[in-house]
């Protein structure tokens, strides 16, 4: 049973300015070839988390996914994150995993802030997403929908369940909070991976990133406002004992969830 290995990389952002995000992430990914399974970069990682995909949306030809595939080949492991995309004459904020083979695979945010007008702008997403690495079954998630543990719920289909972000500071003690509370739930590893600095609108960002066990303990050391690339490693083995030791998820209520 192979341990997992997680880069989360907290970081400001340039608002609106996708070359420059895609320069600035690619100096902070070289050091990571071959040191990593998974590397997680923050929500709409190469704008900021803007309104604006009318200028700034691209085609899944684009030069972002174009980045993706030429990093995630490079330094050999998964490379993930979210962008804004244009399909279909509509607008989706798009999870994009993308494997060193080229491959990939994606997920369109299902909850849309309503309070940041997302609703009115994007369209959400229906389809749930699980893709692994070795043994082991990841299910990422973007930002706002880690307020709806239905969506997050574990229903023994995955071992590591992601939320990569651009959460406000003033709300940072409901995201640290949701973080323990998904993992506990649900006796999974969960990592949260939060932007820092502050965008176009005013906004502030502390970042938060975290990775934490089945037990809702914190096992990462990212400060909040720090930028860093930290590797977390993630046990199979801790993670089943516990699961054994103390099995909740056979009691999980079933249910299904209508689009």
């Amino acid at each position: 049973m192979k341990d997992l290995t997680v880069a989360l990389v907290q970081t400001s952002l340039y608002w609106e300015r996708i070359e420059q995000n895609l320069e600035h992430f690619g100096r902070l990914l070289k050091p990571l070839k071959d040191k990593s399974d998974l590397i997680l970069l923050p929500e709409m990682f190469t704008t900021g988390f803007s309104m604006n995909p009318a200028e700034l949306a691209e085609e899944m030809n684009g030069v972002s996914v174009s980045w993706l595939k030429a990093r995630a080949a490079e330094l050999g492991c998964v490379v993930a994150g979210s962008i804004m995309v244009r399909e279909n004459n509509r607008y989706v904020n798009r999870f994009i995993w993308m494997q060193p083979s080229g491959k990939f695979s994606t997920y369109d945010k299902r909850h849309l802030f309503r309070m940041g007008n997302e609703h009115r702008i994007y369209t959400k997403g229906k389809e749930q997403l699980i893709r692994k690495i070795g043994d082991w079954r990841v299910k990422p998630l973007i930002c706002y929908d880690i307020r709806f543990p239905v969506w997050s719920r574990n229903r023994n289909d995955y071992d590591l369940l992601v939320y990569v972000a651009n959460w406000p500071e003033p709300r940072r003690e409901v995201w640290k909070t949701l973080l323990k509370a998904r993992a506990i739930e649900n006796q999974a590893y969960v990592i949260g991976v939060n932007r820092i600095g502050k965008d176009g609108n005013g906004i502030d960002y502390s970042g938060d990133s975290a990775a934490i066990n089945p037990k809702g303990e914190i096992i990462s050391t990212i400060q909040p406002n720090e930028e860093k690339v930290e590797i977390v490693t993630l046990s199979m083995k801790e993670l089943i004992e516990f699961q054994e030791k103390f099995p909740v998820l056979p009691d999980r209520d079933e249910f299904i969830i209508t689009q």
